[in-house]
């Protein structure tokens, strides 16, 4: 494989993937690492990449949104672990808003059984809540659900969430970092997650570690609006780091 190949190749894997370690590629290129410690200096130079330890980063911002079926695939064990420490740290009692996205899914079939109040900002866990009898109490907001995703936008929802208050906001992201704060794939969604923070007292953001590190297209806010973190241990450590010294308390399961 020539230099200009192998280089193309990496490139890909980095855009591919976000973040990418220079074991993997090894592994990709049949390159030695020496090799390939190489070529991530070459490729940061020209600014097609940035070197981290261990490896390689995109320096593109995550703009386009996976599909919620293929998402609710990915790391299905540690989005049910996180789930399942959320709702320990819901009492009986409170009012929750629950965001969308396929974690906060994981926690919408949990609280179902729950003594809770919870308004849900997608159309996945309102059919989730109110499609069995239990013993949650369901809140249904207005608004549009965006195609395919289901999650609740527009000027209804804000309205909605406008006109509460609750005392736990569970919430998912498409990307977090101790520098670049809470951010989303879709501008409208990113205005419900800032409506979401401001009506309430807490708030828990419930993501797998393949979100830590990277920034999306729309800002929602900075790190210091979440209380509590619960992430799996596939989350990189010195973002968790960053994000505990921040102010953030961090649980990993």
């Amino acid at each position: 494989m020539s230099n200009a190949d192998r280089h193309g190749l990496i490139a890909k894997a980095v855009r591919d993937s976000g973040n990418v370690t220079v074991h993997d590629l090894a592994e990709l290129t049949g390159a030695s690492e020496m090799t390939i410690r190489r070529d991530l200096d070459v490729l940061a130079a020209q600014g097609v990449l940035e070197r981290v330890r261990g490896g390689a980063r995109t320096l593109l911002l995550r703009g386009e949104e996976p599909p919620f079926a293929l998402r609710a695939n990915d790391s299905a064990d540690a989005k049910r672990r996180i789930a399942a420490e959320v709702c320990a740290m819901i009492a009986d009692g409170e009012s929750v808003l629950l965001d969308s996205g396929t974690t906060c899914l994981e926690v919408a079939r949990l609280l179902r059984e729950r003594p809770v109040t919870v308004l849900p900002l997608s159309l996945q866990a309102i059919h989730v809540l109110g499609g069995t009898p239990g013993a949650a109490t369901l809140v249904v907001p207005g608004g549009q659900p965006r195609a395919a995703e289901g999650a609740l936008t527009g000027p209804l929802t804000l309205a909605s969430l406008a006109a509460l208050r609750f005392d736990t906001a569970v919430m998912g992201c498409c990307g977090l970092s101790a520098a670049d704060g809470l951010t989303a794939y879709d501008l409208d969604d990113a205005a419900v997650k800032r409506a979401a923070i401001t009506s309430s007292r807490r708030v828990i953001l419930a993501t797998d570690g393949s979100k830590l590190g990277h920034t999306a297209f729309a800002h929602v806010g900075p790190s210091t609006l979440l209380h509590t973190l619960v992430t799996d241990t596939t989350a990189p450590p010195d973002e968790l780091a960053a994000l505990d010294q921040a102010g953030t308390a961090v649980r990993t399961v």
